[in-house]
């Protein structure tokens, strides 16, 4: 049985900037988006002129490649936002996959190493997995040998919501771990979640939304478990009578590296 009109509300009404499913509709609002951006990158003058979500480049980048949020600045940088929730994982590595996968995806065949893309890579998470018990951290490449930093066209930063050292990102960071946002610092994010929340438009937006990351969620349990079956010798009829899909098989199949 589905939720009815009143549950959906309830749940909407509950999720935080920092939920997936929330962020995802946020980021849709460039004006968020260079908000955001302005403060973490600290630069009041940075333009975003557009924004990618999850949701429009799944298939392009792949299941495994988190574009929550891929901006692209006025002078062509792009920035790829992502929330993190989970502590599960090698968010190091996670990000350097990432970045290298969106420097694959955005540069042409043929393009000089010098015109690569410039790419910031923002991770925000819900607790301080660099435990240095600060709310930011940028992380430069360096000589050893001389202390010189090089410059490669790739930015990491990293941020999180665990830990307030009293900055104006801590401060943003604050607001991603609220229900309600009302800031006068960022009005662009305060007036945004209110409409999400309150108007008939947005909360529209918001279920179609969850229904969307409901029904991937059942697929990627589905390929998980197609992926189990294919690993243990279980043959493509056998699975596909358990009413699997052909394309769910396809993309486990494409996943384990046996489409070849």
């Amino acid at each position: 049985m589905g939720l009815t009109e009143q549950q959906k509300q309830e749940r909407i009404r509950d999720l935080r900037p920092i939920d997936d499913v929330f962020f995802e509709v946020l980021a849709r609002n460039v004006s968020v988006c260079q908000e955001m951006l302005r403060t973490i990158l600290e630069d009041d003058s940075l333009v975003v002129t557009s924004v990618i979500t999850q949701s429009d480049e799944r298939n392009l980048y792949g299941r495994s490649v988190r574009l929550d949020a891929l901006c692209t600045l006025g002078n062509g940088t792009k920035v790829n936002v992502e929330v993190q929730r989970s502590d599960n994982d090698n968010h190091l590595k996670r990000a350097r996959f990432n970045a290298s996968s969106i420097t694959v995806r955005e540069s042409e065949t043929g393009t000089k190493f010098e015109e690569v893309l410039e790419l910031y890579i923002v991770y925000i998470s819900e607790f301080d997995f660099l435990k240095g018990d600060k709310t930011i951290y940028h992380v430069e490449k360096v000589l050893r040998e001389t202390g010189q930093v090089i410059d490669d066209g790739l930015h990491e930063i990293f941020v999180n919501t665990a830990v307030d050292d009293g900055t104006e990102i801590a401060e943003l960071m604050s607001c991603f771990t609220k229900k309600e946002v009302k800031n006068a610092r960022f009005p662009m994010l305060s007036s945004e979640v209110r409409r999400l929340k309150e108007s008939e438009g947005g909360m529209q937006v918001m279920c179609e939304v969850m229904k969307k990351y409901e029904r991937l969620a059942v697929r990627e349990d589905h390929i998980e478990k197609i992926k189990k079956m294919i690993a243990k010798g279980c043959s493509k009829e056998f699975i596909l009578d358990l009413d699997y899909t052909q394309e769910e098989y396809a993309e486990a199949e494409a996943e384990l590296g046996w489409d070849e």
